[in-house]
């Protein structure tokens, strides 16, 4: 890691608040040369830091914001990361970048989204600044069938990163959404993308959306009795939205390595929020109404109907029933 990634994770880390050069050098074994030159390549790189004498240096322009390099400088290995200010959806993004035949993997982060996506076409609020929207681009060597276990292998990166930085429990609604509580954090949106000329697939895009803050005005009066976020409208000193990036991925390629032996299933079974629950099932235009009696190690639902037979769901949409 570069020194001036390394001056930059320890300003981001005291948001708003100054450090000391003697802090810095201390930390960093670096001489106040090498500090201020670190500060003068960030502030070259479009970073707004400001310097005191008496008090030493603070990252300006809100500690929280997304950035590729701040993302990077917290990844164990090399990724290929883009960022914008704002797209329609990353999900959209990374197919098109797909379809024009750019490297894999490859990560699509924005500070928001005008028209994010979630399953079935429904629209996934996306404010500034209060959300994490990424989107992971890879080349596939598996079949389809495993779409589902790819999505669980996302459920489970964010849930493990959530933990990893909040006293909060994560919980999976089957088969995209993490919840808080009662309340959705988190949608999450695989999507293939097929070759014009082979129609056969060619990539995987994997969407995250993650209600990072509560955003300023609070959610929208239709979303104020299923959503939440991982933080109030403070965020924690110390925890910014690259470190929660850095963590998913780090999590989510370790499990996507997983895929052939795929163990992690154990965890989404005790993750679920749904085994053992009554729940309704919307496929199509069928509706019918049964409980979950397991999930298997593709991620499909096993449910037992009302009239005691069973099926597996491999699509569709639940909904946990009130008893």
């Amino acid at each position: 890691m570069k020194t001036s990634d390394k001056v930059l994770l320890i300003l981001e880390e005291q948001c708003g608040n100054f450090v000391s050069g003697e802090a810095i050098g201390v930390k960093l074994s670096l001489t106040r040369a090498a500090i201020w030159k670190a500060v003068s390549t960030l502030r070259q790189q479009g970073y707004t830091i400001s310097s005191s004498t008496k008090l030493g240096y603070k990252l300006e322009g809100g500690c929280d914001r997304l950035s590729v390099k701040g993302i990077k400088a917290l990844l164990s290995e090399p990724l290929e990361i883009i960022h914008y200010s704002e797209v329609d959806s990353t999900n959209t993004v990374a197919k098109r970048l797909a379809l024009e035949g750019v490297s894999a993997p490859l990560v699509v982060v924005a500070d928001t989204q005008t028209k994010g996506r979630g399953r079935g076409g429904k629209a996934f609020f996306s404010p500034v600044q209060s959300g994490l929207y990424l989107s992971l681009l890879i080349k596939p060597n598996f079949t389809v069938a495993m779409a589902l276990r790819i999505t669980a292998a996302a459920a489970i990166a964010v849930s493990r990163a959530i933990e990893e930085l909040s006293n909060e429990k994560a919980t999976i609604k089957w088969v995209n959404d993490i919840f808080l509580g009662e309340k959705k954090v988190c949608g999450i949106l695989t999507e293939g993308v097929s070759g014009f000329e082979s129609g056969k697939l060619e990539s995987v895009v994997i969407g995250i959306g993650i209600n990072f803050k509560i955003p300023k005005g609070g959610f929208p009066k239709e979303l104020q009795e299923t959503a939440t976020a991982l933080y109030g409208k403070k965020v924690p000193q110390g925890v910014t939205k690259n470190q929660l990036a850095a963590k998913v991925l780090e999590n989510l390629l370790s499990l996507l390595a997983q895929l052939d032996h795929p163990q992690f299933m154990e965890e989404y079974r005790q993750r679920s929020m749904v085994l053992n629950k009554e729940i309704t099932v919307y496929h199509g235009r069928e509706q019918y109404n049964g409980v979950v009696r397991h999930i298997t190690d593709d991620g499909g639902l096993i449910v037992t109907l009302e009239d005691g037979s069973e099926r597996e769901l491999n699509s569709g949409e639940i909904t946990i029933r009130k008893v």
